[in-house]
């Protein structure tokens, strides 16, 4: 199995990357976001050096490698795969059209046109992913172990803990989740807005914190 794969980015395609690593060009499906974000790479940089997050699909007829810039999105992409009738394929053109974030809040809140938006998601498919993946989504969140001193601020603001679980279960890292929470819930304080913000709230906020960062 495959865990990353570290090389020279030698070529972007439509939906693909092609990687050099020892003189050997490994083709890499991924999402939009991913060909947009290695694009402005490229612009900077010839042949920058990566690192994709990779799962390997191993099918009759082929062996297909998918990558990932962050590694919340392929966490995203192997939910979304163990969901009866969804692909590789079908995986990623959902990722391509939303941020797992985003997806996750969907699913959480079931908002059936939210994902009734992206293409090849009927409303009846938006059901089922919600279905099959708001419970496992809400135990993630729910059920990470948490320190002694984490669960003495969850008592005093359960919106930072919650947004911080939030993080962590979408692939976020507890030290990263926790730094961005704390970020966002200073700059929304600065502001002078909402006292107690919601969780949603500090999530919005600690994500643009880390994509500025």
């Amino acid at each position: 199995m495959m865990a990353y794969i570290n090389g020279e980015l030698a070529y972007i395609g439509d939906g693909h990357a092609v990687v050099d690593v020892g003189g050997i060009g490994y083709s890499i499906n991924v999402a939009q976001p991913a060909v947009a974000e290695l694009g402005e790479m490229m612009d900077k940089t010839p042949h920058p050096r990566i690192r994709l997050h990779t799962h390997l699909h191993v099918r009759e007829d082929a062996m297909l490698l998918y990558g990932f810039i962050h590694k919340n999105e392929m966490e995203m992409f192997k939910i979304l795969i163990s969901v009866s009738g969804v692909g590789p394929q079908t995986a990623l053109n959902i990722l391509s059209q939303i941020l797992p974030e985003d997806f996750a809040m969907a699913i959480s809140r079931e908002d059936v046109k939210v994902l009734s938006t992206i293409s090849g998601i009927g409303p009846k498919s938006a059901k089922r992913l919600i279905l099959e993946l708001k419970d496992r989504i809400k135990k993630e969140m729910e059920g990470l172990k948490t320190t002694s001193s984490m669960k003495q601020k969850a008592n005093s603001n359960g919106a930072a803990y919650d947004a911080v679980c939030g993080l962590v279960s979408l692939g976020f890292t507890k030290k990263e989740a926790e730094t961005a929470v704390s970020a966002a819930s200073n700059a929304i304080a600065s502001n002078g807005k909402e006292k107690s913000p919601a969780t949603e709230l500090l999530i919005t906020n600690a994500l643009a914190y880390m994509r500025e960062g």
